[in-house]
């Protein structure tokens, strides 16, 4: 986790006490289980909660100390807890914490409720930028603009279609992140390597019900790990549609191009050598945290195969890519966000750079009509195509209409009105209403 790219929220979710507190719950929780079914005496329970009630600090320097000597993190945790519930209650209560318990069902357990939360936060993240992405669809749904293949001119769009199709991408990611979201949330208390030998499967369902999540239908002493993969790997997609969007913008905001650049604001500075550089820092740093949110996902996927009923190859993994993926993809999506509903927006230069060619944007247009006509596919490519290359050699000095229209080949087949009729702007936008209807439903 870098503090740079953090941000308090996200950053919360995986500090050392609140996973402590996690694991707290998770034993207070099963050990309410055991004592309702007779395992363990109620009044352990009650002096866990009654400890608990007193908004204890967690002295994570002190669970560090003891781990250090024990070697094992939940161990040393429980070592800690025991202490202050005896000194609280003045009895050992806290030995009856565990029973029947390994470590993996409070490890796995908690980082099931890590992820779920860090989910909804990435959920709301996500909802914002659908809302910024729709308002400046809808504010540029009819602003045209060139569309590009291989970089090169095209046909015309607008500029409100490339956010839509941001808009929709992103709501696509959204439902991924939903269904990873429910995935990853089950709660595994079953015991060594899963048989539920030493403690009752109803213990299970009553911490998954006190912590929200589903009850792990089968697992080995640790919850699958094909669960996590998935949530990475729909981390991953979205670190993409995320450096999709900002390598559109970045390309925008080429000089030769600008058709839209990111907001500049006043006293900030682009280059510590050059007054004028107004450089697209933002959209460049997503591009960098998508490729840091994408390689998590490898790791996350080779941690499915693991030796037998388990194994901790896993665990070094997760503690590093469990906080650094969503710390970064929360930090993107904001910034994202930020960088759409600022975005500076230039009609007219987009409609200059429409224009810049001559006309070649509707060259199509003429190869459908000479078709039309009765003039063979390949004659009608040919037609346009070499009035075509003359405009494309002059930079667009030349006009492909004005070409056409001297061209007695094409003039046998379609007359000067004919030809100008394919050079209508308003013919590549008359769907436009129809895209929105199926992106946003109006």
């Amino acid at each position: 986790m870098v503090p740079r790219y953090s941000r308090p929220d996200m950053t919360a979710i995986w500090s050392a006490e609140a996973r402590y507190r996690i694991w707290f719950e998770i034993e207070a929780h099963a050990t309410d289980a055991l004592a309702d079914l007779g395992v363990v005496p109620k009044e352990a329970a009650a002096a866990l909660w009654r400890w608990w009630e007193t908004n204890p600090a967690i002295d994570v320097d002190a669970i560090d100390a003891i781990e250090a000597v024990t070697k094992h993190d939940v161990i040393a945790f429980l070592t800690w807890v025991a202490g202050q519930v005896g000194e609280h209650s003045g009895e050992d209560w806290a030995r009856f914490m565990h029973q029947g318990m390994t470590s993996s069902d409070v490890l796995d357990t908690c980082l099931a409720v890590q992820l779920r939360d860090a989910a909804d936060l990435l959920i709301a993240d996500i909802d914002a930028l659908l809302a910024v992405l729709s308002a400046r669809a809808r504010e540029h749904k009819l602003t045209p603009t060139i569309g590009r293949s291989h970089g090169i001119h095209a046909e015309p769009v607008t500029f409100g279609l490339k956010l839509a199709q941001a808009y929709a991408e992103f709501a696509r990611n959204r439902r991924r992140l939903v269904a990873a979201r429910d995935d990853i949330a089950t709660c595994a208390i079953s015991g060594a390597v899963g048989t539920f030998a030493n403690i009752d499967p109803r213990v299970e369902a009553h911490v998954a019900d006190k912590l929200g999540l589903a009850v792990e239908p089968v697992s080995t002493q640790i919850i699958p790990r094909d669960r996590h993969a998935m949530f990475f790997a729909t981390l991953g997609v979205i670190a993409s549609s995320i450096e999709r969007l900002a390598v559109e913008i970045r390309h925008l905001q080429r000089t030769e191009v600008l058709e839209a650049e990111e907001y500049f604001a006043p006293g900030q500075k682009g280059s510590s050598a050059m007054p004028h550089k107004r450089n697209p820092v933002l959209t460049e740093n997503l591009t960098g945290l998508a490729r840091m949110v994408r390689g998590y996902v490898t790791p996350a996927l080779e941690n499915v195969a693991l030796w037998h009923e388990r194994d901790i190859s896993h665990s070094s993994v997760e503690r590093y890519i469990g906080p650094d993926a969503t710390i970064t993809l929360d930090f993107a999506l904001a910034r994202l966000t930020g960088v759409v509903d600022k975005l500076l927006v230039y009609p007219e230069r987009m409609a200059k750079n429409l224009n810049k060619m001559g006309g070649l944007v509707h060259s199509q247009r003429v190869l459908l009509a000479l078709t039309q006509a009765g003039v063979s596919r390949e004659d009608a490519y040919r037609l346009v195509q070499r009035n075509a290359m003359k405009v494309w050699a002059s930079d667009g000095q030349l006009s492909l209409l004005d070409l056409l229209k001297a061209d007695p080949e094409v003039t046998a087949a379609l007359s000067p009105a004919e030809i100008e009729e394919n050079f209508d702007l308003d013919h590549h936008l008359r769907y436009v209403d129809t895209i929105f209807a199926r992106v946003f439903g109006d």
